[in-house]
């Protein structure tokens, strides 16, 4: 297994503990030890690494010789030009620049399959093959690889070969479907959902054959489809079309048979989510209400009876909760046991408490000193925790740790390995 000796730090980073990490760089989490090469782009891969690197593992992110992977553009920017999303999904990753479409770039990455353990690639299905490192290339030079491949629509089946970003995914996997207000077009989160849905599972894809490889020595081939993904999430959709013919329409921020349990206005102008839809819930959110009397309603006395009338007692929770300011009532809710919470934004997240009190949300230094406030590591795990060491690198800023520390490659076939001079 490859180790790395990184010397970038990260000021102010910190455990998913909440543990402080001061200036300190080390790997920490379950997967310390385990190698992973990234060469995907953009998100569903790079997503899957930001997990694993998240939780220990060494990822090395291989770019191609140019502006390397195009999300470094993507998004918002600081003033010297630095993709603030960049510093999130490449954090805790090393940058090298492999042009592995040419032989001496090929022949640098499968020396680094030789000693890694994952490699993620969510190209187009073919391409790997034509840069010469199919599933079985990688294998001859290391039978205990796992390969990730993430892809519109598969390695297999009529659609392979279609091009697929993580949005098309959302509308062929069911969620566009169901997504926005009754009679509307359908709409989209304001997150890239489809991509980091498949990331996610190819993520747990990677950990389930790396352990499994404990026991065969083998590795294996992940084969993540972004819209089987997305339909991975669809709850029961399939299920009851197919069963009772009932086909799953846009119902705006509430879920079908699920009430009282939607988004309500307050009287200072803000929004409060109350989730009381379970029978026990609901008795405490009514007596919250002063309306003990709803539980004996017959159009409300029941989780399916209130499903059927949610309107009505929608109208009625609204009609309380106008009457309160927001930080009022996620009060009295808590104190009454029932579920419930403001429609956060960046600033109410930074300022809660709570946020605060858990670190759910860090300050990462960058390579310039510049702090980066960025969520923690999900999961929090207690033994052997993870940690954000820095953000997204700079292009190719561990090209001489890699290629030549590492592999021991010299200036000149680094040049050719990057493809800036003959192979």
């Amino acid at each position: 297994m490859v180790r790395r000796a990184n010397t970038q730090r990260a000021a102010r980073a910190g455990g998913a503990d909440g543990s402080a990490s001061d200036l300190d760089s080390r790997p920490q989490g379950p997967l310390v030890g385990f190698t992973v090469l990234e060469l995907g782009q953009l998100i569903a891969g790079p997503f899957a690494g930001q997990l694993l690197g998240d939780l220990g593992a060494d990822v090395i992110k291989i770019e191609l010789p140019g502006s390397g992977d195009p999300l470094r553009q993507w998004g918002r920017t600081t003033d010297d030009g630095r993709s603030l999303w960049w510093s999130v999904i490449a954090r805790n990753k090393r940058s090298v620049v492999l042009d592995v479409r040419a032989p001496a770039g090929r022949d640098a990455l499968l020396r680094l399959v030789a000693a890694a353990d994952v490699l993620i690639e969510n190209f187009r299905p073919g391409t790997m093959e034509r840069w010469g490192l199919s599933y079985d290339e990688l294998r001859a030079a290391n039978p205990g690889i796992v390969m990730v491949r993430v892809s519109g629509f598969g390695q297999d089946g009529p659609h392979a070969g279609r091009a697929g970003f993580g949005a098309v995914a959302e509308a062929v996997g069911g969620l566009r479907a169901i997504v926005g207000e009754p009679g509307r077009p359908s709409v989209r989160t304001g997150i890239a959902l489809g991509d980091e849905m498949a990331g996610v599972l190819a993520a747990l894809g990677a950990v389930s054959a790396l352990l499994e490889r404990t026991s065969s020595g083998q590795g294996q081939m992940i084969d993540v489809a972004l819209y089987e993904s997305v339909l991975t999430f669809m709850d029961s959709l399939v299920s009851d079309y197919q069963t009772g013919g009932w086909l799953r329409e846009r119902t705006g921020p509430t879920l079908p048979g699920v009430a009282p349990s939607n988004v309500y206005p307050t009287r200072d102008e803000r929004e409060i989510l109350i989730a009381g839809n379970q029978d026990s819930v609901f008795a405490r959110l009514a007596d919250a209400m002063g309306q003990p009397e709803l539980t004996r309603d017959p159009r409300f006395a029941t989780h399916r009876a209130r499903g059927d009338n949610h309107e009505a007692i929608d109208a009625l929770v609204a009609a309380w909760t106008r009457t309160h300011d927001a930080d009022e009532l996620v009060k009295v809710l808590a104190s009454a046991g029932v579920p419930a919470g403001g429609v956060y934004r960046a600033p109410e997240m930074l300022a809660d408490e709570h946020f605060q009190s858990r670190r759910s949300i860090i300050e990462v230094g960058d390579e310039t000193g510049r702090q980066i406030a960025m969520q923690n590591v999900a999961p929090r795990i207690t033994r052997t925790p993870g940690r954000v060491r820095w953000p997204g690198p700079p292009l190719g800023a561990h090209d001489s740790e890699v290629l030549g520390e590492q592999l021991g490659m010299n200036q000149d076939e680094i040049a050719r390995a990057q493809g800036l001079t003959g192979s």
